[in-house]
């Protein structure tokens, strides 16, 4: 019998006992990424919520190895998960660098005191998602798109094994979202890291995801390779468009492919 890194088998998701999605079978080796893909309202978020633990499965389970997920304590699933969603948040009175750090808690114990290794990972973590320079800014005060990359320091800044992520290149511009998958690219070739997120661009869910979960009505459209997935004729039924509507901005494009070819 083969092993993954992250199954869920007849996970059924949904809220105040009310079934949304059943059914849902997923299966990643360590380092795999799997994008979620559908029209707005399709579950997708649901999703990414029942397997952070964040909402109580509802039907069958979702496992990390061999431990059950959602019988796992909170401060071991912490070390492993990290997690983005694009709820806004406030940090009053906190600096950027302030907030990406507080992705070292799960190490600091009680008092939350960064030891000089934690203060080390903080600067290093910054730096490779380019933010070193919003360090003492008030968190409250940068934009929307600086925020999501705060925050995305903040869920690597937690060395996690798997990260969820909902909609992470949201109000991010070309340039971002280009450094954004190239974070993700080297974050699983050089640690192993595992990403179950959700898109909205099509292109780059192709391009960086080693599978693809499709989400409409009740049940998993369609599960597996991109090569599998991304066909005209079935994007057209998932998303109710035309082939011509999929053509994303070329600009993107050209540099999404470039960097999914390293």
């Amino acid at each position: 019998m083969k092993h993954y890194y992250f199954s869920a088998k007849n996970m059924c998701v949904g809220y105040d006992q009310r079934p949304l999605i059943k059914d849902i079978e997923i299966t990643l080796q360590k380092g795999e990424i799997l994008s979620l893909i559908g029209p707005n309202g399709a579950g997708k978020s649901t999703v990414l919520k029942s397997i952070a633990g964040q909402l109580k499965l509802l039907g069958g389970t979702a496992y990390l190895g061999e431990e059950n997920l959602p019988a796992m304590k909170a401060c071991d699933l912490a070390k492993k998960m990290s997690v983005l969603f694009t709820e806004k948040i406030r940090a009053e009175l906190k600096t950027c660098r302030d907030v990406v750090a507080t992705g070292r808690y799960p190490y600091t114990g009680w008092f939350g005191v960064l030891s000089g290794e934690d203060e080390q990972i903080v600067d290093e973590v910054m730096e490779l998602i380019h933010i070193t320079e919003l360090s003492g800014q008030d968190f409250d005060k940068i934009s929307d798109g600086q925020k999501q990359r705060v925050m995305l320091a903040r869920a690597i800044c937690q060395e996690p094994e798997i990260v969820i992520l909902d909609e992470p290149t949201s109000y991010l511009d070309i340039k971002y979202k280009l450094e954004f998958l190239s974070v993700l690219q080297e974050m699983r070739v050089k640690k192993g890291l595992t990403v179950i997120m959700s898109l909205h661009e099509l292109e780059l869910a192709k391009i960086i995801s080693d599978k693809i979960l499709c989400l409409k009505g009740e049940y998993v459209l369609r599960y597996g390779a991109p090569d599998d997935v991304f066909t005209s004729d079935f994007i057209e039924r998932l998303f109710d468009i035309r082939e011509e509507d999929l053509k994303a901005d070329e600009k993107l494009l050209a540099y999404i492919r470039q960097v999914g070819q390293v």
